[in-house]
């Protein structure tokens, strides 16, 4: 079973960090591929960035550079770490999982597991 819970949002200033994280609540997620998108009022979901059960992450070119996925499987936990944060980037932050590896990971329909979601806001 897997039930995701997202933590780590709140209101920061341009050019400020915020580091999200992802849990199966408290159970394991080791052999899970993971993902984040998020989404603005009005939008649809974006992808921001993945991470195969083996490690390997993938990124969106517009986060590629700012944002940094990565994993703790002995902590059952993963991170969306983001730096240099913008007001553009202001959006509910969604964790994503799924058993299996699909080839387009940017899409979400992809992912089978959803959080609730976590809201970021960042002020200029």
């Amino acid at each position: 079973q897997v039930q995701l819970v997202e933590s780590g949002g709140g209101l920061v200033q341009a050019g400020n960090s915020l580091r999200l994280s992802c849990t199966n609540s408290g159970r394991t997620l080791s052999g899970y591929q993971l993902a984040w998108f998020r989404q603005a009022p009005g939008n649809d979901p974006e992808f921001l960035a993945a991470i195969h059960w083996k490690g390997f992450p993938y990124y969106a070119d517009r986060v590629k550079g700012r944002f940094t996925i990565f994993r703790d499987n002995a902590a059952f936990t993963v991170y969306l770490q983001m730096n240099s944060l913008k007001p553009e980037d202001t959006a509910v932050y969604y964790c994503a999982g799924s058993a299996k590896w699909q080839k387009d990971y940017y899409r979400a329909s992809s992912w089978n597991y959803w959080g609730q979601g976590t809201q970021v806001t960042v002020s200029s």
